[in-house]
């Protein structure tokens, strides 16, 4: 465990007022401005340089259950992810559910898992079977609503927030019609809730949680939350949000959904290679350095909701794969990404994934090779633990995103090509300049500022060293 503690000129753009000034206006030559902590929170260690992996139970395999789902362990293994995380897991409800089996994020009971998935005991063998082969299992928790048939309906009424009339509210404004929401100022539910995120973790040895829609709950709960199961075991949490706030006492990592719409915007023509630097200058000017910000290419969401990788990204989808692994970030993989699934899985729907749709699938391959390089170099860690990127200048920064990171003796340059034609690029300064070795390369690489290097449409190139 190592504790987190963000620098001064961070902490004084963090959630705002991480400074504390001593003295009086009246005497300003006595006033100092001390930097206080502002995220207290711990990453395990095992997260340092962790990959997550998405699994949806109901697709990831034929049988859809936890013991099929078991079968794949040492395959993920041999990938190189590291933390799982398991959506929904629980009972669905049935009262206004959509489609024949309903949403997984329709939660009918907190403390039961889903008959259609298996029994408690295959769960938990799931959990300890992956704990034996060195991953980490994370559960998604559905806190902001539940089922329209969940118990505390009809047990505890007034924990739900109402509609204008009177009557139980789905969220507002979405299509959520299968669910309705819980009114958080009520004790009652930050109890129920909050106990069985203890319960999972103390019964089955989960590792943490993925948190649905994390922004539509108070972000005391979370914090609460936190400090509570850290008492029982460290644990990792992700939040589905973009906002810093939430990492200072509560979760590990949050969405970059910035970072995801801007690598579309820039694949679909609707942008260039600086499209990145607002995202990136954000990140380092107003997110704490400790942040884990999940660069991801898919998720159940984005294939479910946006379109599968393909339709997406079309020719850019590896270059920008290399950048969620190798940018500042926490990359995750969907479940089926390795076999270029080119399916838009259904929702409500039993749709196992085609693990064998396209045998010539190569991209499996470099999400693990992309994984290996990541490890291999300390540079590309998370959060805290990685190196800031910095921007190599070159002649033609509207096609190429160009940057280093160094830590130590490690350092690792990007050079990508975000656009349709083949570029040569100048290095207009010294900082990309080294030795290195190239990632799927062979022989060595030499820069020096002034060199050119030719890079082919949507192309890439990283390159690494340690001196």
């Amino acid at each position: 465990m190592r504790k987190v503690i963000i620098g001064a000129a961070a902490a004084a753009l963090v959630a705002g007022g991480a400074y504390a000034m001593s003295g009086t206006p009246e005497e300003p030559g006595n006033a100092t401005w001390e930097p206080r902590e502002t995220v207290t929170i711990e990453h395990p260690d095992w997260s340092r340089d962790a990959v997550l992996y998405q699994i949806n139970t109901r697709h990831f395999t034929e049988e859809g259950t936890f013991a099929a789902a078991q079968e794949q362990l040492p395959r993920l293994k041999e990938l190189g992810v590291d933390i799982l995380w398991l959506m929904p897991i629980h009972p669905i409800g049935e009262e206004n559910r959509k489609g024949t089996l309903g949403s997984p994020y329709s939660v009918q009971d907190y403390y039961a898992v889903n008959p259609e998935f298996g029994t408690e005991d295959e769960f938990r063998a799931f959990v300890d079977a992956a704990h034996e082969q060195g991953f980490k299992v994370i559960l998604d928790l559905v806190a902001n609503h539940t089922a329209w048939d969940n118990a505390l309906r009809s047990d505890h009424p007034d924990w739900y927030e109402k509609t204008w009339d009177g009557d139980f509210r789905p969220t507002p404004w979405w299509d959520w019609s299968d669910i309705i929401d819980l009114d958080w100022s009520q004790p009652g539910v930050r109890e129920h809730v909050g106990r069985a995120m203890e319960y999972w973790v103390r019964k089955f040895g989960v590792d943490g949680y993925r948190a649905d829609v994390a922004g539509y709950v108070p972000l005391d709960f979370w914090e609460t939350a936190r400090a509570r199961l850290e008492a029982i075991k460290p644990v990792f949490m992700l939040g589905e949000v973009q906002q810093t706030a939430f990492h200072h006492k509560a979760f590990d990592a949050t969405y970059a959904w910035d970072w995801h719409n801007t690598t579309k915007n820039v694949a679909q023509g609707k942008g260039n290679a600086t499209s990145f630097y607002g995202y990136y200058a954000e990140n380092e000017s107003l997110w704490p350095r400790s942040a884990m910000r999940m660069t991801y290419i898919e998720n159940h969401d984005s294939n479910a909701w946006e379109g599968t990788m393909e339709e997406n990204y079309g020719n850019a989808l590896e270059a920008m794969t290399a950048l969620s692994f190798t940018g500042e970030g926490l990359p995750l993989i969907h479940n089926g990404m390795e076999a270029c699934n080119a399916k838009r899985l259904e929702f409500f729907e039993r749709d196992p994934i085609d693990w064998e749709q396209n045998p010539d699938c190569t991209y499996g391959e470099l999400l693990a090779d992309l994984i290996d390089f990541r490890k291999a170099n300390p540079a590309l860690e998370n959060g805290q633990w990685g190196a800031r990127m910095h921007q190599v200048v070159t002649d033609k920064p509207e096609q190429v995103l160009a940057w280093a990171r160094q830590e130590d003796s490690n350092k690792v340059v990007g050079l990508f090509n975000f656009s349709p034609s083949e570029v040569s690029v100048t290095l207009a300064d010294g900082l990309a300049a080294g030795r290195y070795t190239g990632f799927r390369e062979e022989g060595e690489t030499v820069l020096a500022e002034g060199d050119s290097v030719t890079l082919p449409a949507w192309g890439f190139r990283l390159l690494s060293s340690t001196q």
